[in-house]
């Protein structure tokens, strides 16, 4: 045969390492401040030989880059190019539900994804109502206060976590949680599926949020509004953004038919 398989598994070798290569992939989108060779072999439960020979391949076509002189992988930026250039299909796949449920809750909406430690809105739509939360597409707030930011580090593992993030944590308002009330709350989104906040990233402004896995990548949608009327709706408006996050995720979930 002129294609060599896998004794084990019956698998070309080809497609062997391009499922390889998606697993590090994945493991490094799960922890953008880098990875060591040894920590990827680990996470994705390969040799660590077998790792170095993918990220070297990777490393040549610019979708994994060095960090630093220590010897850590983070994904380079041919991926953060095609990540840019998917935004426009994101944007447009989610809106109609992000106007559904803006409509439906009449409180502003956002769809939001996560850059190192901050979290950045990628789309709003912007609640019609005298007193509302209005703010332009492209902002960016703290990861660890916005609830957007943090139901996707509550994605990640504590240590991953940990790295990531500064300790102390910088404080935009009082309410502000310190590194292991943030850890705390990360646990608790873990179980919910849901991450809530009131007014730890800027005072008088509340947001709820659930984690979207989408086969574009992994964003946060968001219902943000005052604190002193989200704080008497947010059961209903926790529960609205789980429905929203089923229907998004079963028409463009990383897996089809995900509920």
């Amino acid at each position: 045969m002129s294609q060599e398989h896998d004794a084990e598994q019956g698998k070309p070798t080809g497609i062997q390492v391009i499922a390889r290569a998606g697993q590090i992939l994945r493991a490094l989108g799960r922890n953008p401040q880098g990875l060591s060779l040894a920590a990827i072999a680990q996470e994705v439960g390969l040799p660590r030989s077998t790792v170095q020979r993918i990220i070297n391949a990777l490393f040549e076509e610019r979708l994994v880059e060095h960090v630093g002189p220590g010897g850590g992988v983070r994904l380079g930026p041919a991926l953060g190019q095609l990540i840019n250039q998917s935004q426009t299909d994101i944007i447009s796949l989610t809106r109609p539900y992000l106007q559904e449920l803006s409509t439906d809750l009449r409180e502003s909406v956002c769809l939001s994804a996560l850059v190192d430690e901050q979290v950045y809105v990628i789309d709003r739509i912007v609640a019609e109502r005298e007193l509302r939360v209005v703010f332009p597409i492209g902002i960016t707030a703290p990861a660890h206060a916005a609830a957007g930011g943090k139901i996707l580090l509550a994605e990640m593992p504590d240590s991953s976590v940990r790295e990531l993030l500064p300790d102390p944590l910088p404080a935009p308002t009082e309410r502000t949680l310190d590194l292991a009330g943030l850890l705390a709350d990360l646990q608790q989104s873990r179980q919910s599926k849901v991450s809530t906040e009131m007014g730890e990233a800027l005072d008088g402004v509340g947001s709820c949020s659930v984690a979207l896995d989408t086969y574009l990548g992994l964003y946060s949608l968001s219902v943000v509004a005052p604190t002193a009327r989200l704080e008497k709706e947010v059961e209903k408006v926790c529960s609205a953004l789980l429905a929203c996050k089923q229907e998004i995720e079963r028409a463009i979930g990383h897996s089809l038919g995900k509920v």
